[in-house]
């Protein structure tokens, strides 16, 4: 018999080491869901993208058919922006660039502008990721501060190249001395390495027959009424119709007229394949259901995440993935993470994939926003590399200018990279995109007015615009642009030398309060919500909320909890500092 003792340490460890596989258990089965749930998520992502396709796609293929529109630079910008938001895929968009300059009905200096709006158009996927986030006020502001860096990163590179473009041209010039210096073959087709996984369930879903949007836009007729739906998997095409009219001899065969006929052989197998309902019907339900996944795995994994990133492990992981190397080498770590974001995107074959996924580890606080910021830069180059790979597999008669609008949209990204990173005061993206996260976690609504205006209203009063004429558009824009512009410099001037300002502008209050402040439309939208009984969590504080709210700013000092700072690892900060640093600026951007 053993002695009480030595029983109760033996069942002491035996208890420990169960808790010990209890733990281990439970950690891989989290990892395992937390894998599943990724999956899912980027399938939803696919799947929406093709909703979007099957709803919009015909009509973006109608607004590349004007070709007059599309010589004017600004209205080619706001096209490539509407069709990418149409179709939420900047390839599909690119892609269609590439078949009308490859038919003549485009000239590459016109697809320029248009290349330059895809990049815009595609932005737009993870701030509306970043919107799922909106019940929790902290984590929205670090999660819509890490999504919009990359908004901001791209109207800016579009302001500053796209002027210089159309007076220069020096992006058609070196691309075009590019495409020239070298033979270029055509290769196989790009790799599509996520795919090979994501395939089996998304083909199961829905496939689509990508070539009818080129073909509206190249005018053919026919593809006008073409369904998008893939009903048939694998056709046979017999160049051969009459033994009268071709014959063969040994690996040649001639022809006395161009005609064909094209077999179907097999159906494909997704489960809209025999449904008798219209393209529009099916991308509505489609897009209905994509939605409902994606918002579900997105709040399942930022749960997982939590429950999994907490304490020392929150730490550690934190530590890795936000320090930089050590004097003098630090400078190289944001290098480092624009070719991680670059190979990432290469991998998953999708930019807006990669900057969804880091989403909401921004916010949650385990990527900040200054690390966040060149992982999204790479995102940008790893989409480009993989339009080039796609434009070198192109017949050889379209190879060179397909080849050189792929290069043409690197060169642009590669240009804003250069411009917007390796000086720091130059990161004006991140000071934009924090400032827009502390407006937005205080009046939630303003995130949803931000994406009205940034990506319809304002491309669709800019095409106006440049439709009316370049004296409508010089006699309306200047006078904007210029306000704009004083604007920008008095704030700058109220926040680092006040005293170089008349009294009168020192600050904004001689203006009406709704001309300078948020809070008399806050009240306006609350009054509008609570007459419609719309009123939902993600507008409004709920009492256990505002608990932990107080709880954080009690615990940082006040209401300044760094928007991609995780409460779990913020211990030994310097908050005076903090709080120095959002002062400056919210004096920034009073207006």
């Amino acid at each position: 018999s053993l002695s009480p003792s030595l029983s109760v340490s033996l069942s002491l460890s035996l208890s420990l080491s169960e808790g010990k596989v209890l733990r281990v258990v439970t950690s891989a089965g989290k990892g395992l869901l937390l894998l599943g749930f990724l999956y899912m998520f980027i399938c939803s992502l696919d799947i929406l993208s093709s909703a979007f396709q099957l709803v919009g796609g015909k009509a973006a293929g109608d607004i590349f058919t004007e070709g007059s529109v599309l010589s004017n630079p600004l209205a080619g910008l706001v096209i490539g922006v509407l069709v990418t938001l149409l179709v939420q895929s900047s390839s599909t968009s690119s892609s269609i660039v590439v078949s009308m300059v490859s038919s003549g009905l485009l000239q590459v200096q016109m697809a320029v502008p248009v290349i330059m709006g895809t990049n815009i158009g595609t932005s737009v996927t993870n701030t509306l990721v970043a919107m799922t986030q909106a019940g929790d006020r902290n984590k929205f502001r670090r999660a819509f501060a890490g999504a919009t860096v990359h908004d901001f990163f791209n109207w800016l590179s579009v302001l500053v190249f796209l002027p210089l473009e159309v007076a220069s041209g020096y992006m058609y010039k070196l691309t075009k001395l590019l495409v020239d210096s070298f033979n270029i073959q055509g290769g196989e087709k790009t790799p599509e390495l996520l795919h090979v996984i994501t395939d089996p369930l998304t083909k199961a879903i829905i496939e689509l027959d990508k070539s009818v949007i080129s073909g509206i836009a190249t005018g053919d007729p026919a593809a006008r009424n073409k369904s998008l739906i893939l009903k048939w998997c694998k056709t046979f095409t017999n160049n051969c119709t009459s033994p009268a009219l071709c014959w063969c001899s040994q690996d040649l065969c001639y022809t006395l007229h161009n005609i064909s006929e094209t077999y179907n052989i097999q159906t494909c197998n997704h489960i809209f394949v025999n449904v008798d309902l219209s393209d529009l019907a099916i991308g509505l339900i489609l897009l209905a259901l994509s939605l409902l996944v994606l918002c579900s795995c997105l709040i399942l994994i930022v749960k997982l995440l939590n429950s999994m990133l907490k304490g020392q492990v929150a730490m550690v992981i934190k530590k890795v993935l936000n320090t930089d190397f050590p004097f003098p080498f630090g400078w190289v770590t944001g290098y480092i993470a624009i070719l991680v974001g670059a190979g990432m995107t290469f991998i998953v074959q999708s930019s807006s994939v990669f900057t969804s996924a880091i989403t909401p580890l921004v916010g949650i606080g385990v990527i900040s926003i200054e690390r966040a910021y060149p992982l999204s830069l790479g995102a940008n180059i790893g989409t480009t590399t993989t339009a080039i790979l796609a434009a070198m597999a192109a017949p050889g008669d379209t190879l060179a200018n397909a080849l050189q609008i792929a290069l043409i949209h690197f060169v642009f990204n590669v240009s804003g990279i250069i411009l917007w990173y390796p000086i720091p005061f130059t990161r004006i993206p991140i000071r934009l995109a924090k400032a827009l996260g502390d407006i937005t976690a205080e009046y939630r609504w303003f995130a949803g007015v931000y994406i009205i205006s940034c990506f319809f209203l304002l491309p669709l009063f800019v095409f106006g615009l440049s439709m009316a004429g370049w004296k409508v558009l010089v006699g309306v824009g200047v006078p904007i642009v210029a306000l704009l512009i004083i604007i920008i410099i008095v704030n700058v001037l109220q926040a680092r030398l006040p005293r170089c300002l008349p009294a009168v502008l020192h600050s904004w209050d001689f203006l009406p309060l709704w001309a300078h402040s948020l809070e008399p439309w806050d009240r306006v939208v609350a009054v509008v919500a609570a007459k419609c009984c719309c009123c939902c969590k993600c507008c409004q504080t709920g009492p256990e909320e505002e608990e932990v709210e107080e709880e954080e700013e009690e615990k940082g000092g006040g209401h300044f909890l760094e928007m991609y700072d995780h409460p779990a690892m913020m211990n030994g900060v310097d908050w005076g500092e903090k709080r120095e640093d959002k002062e400056d600026v919210l004096k920034a951007t009073q207006l």
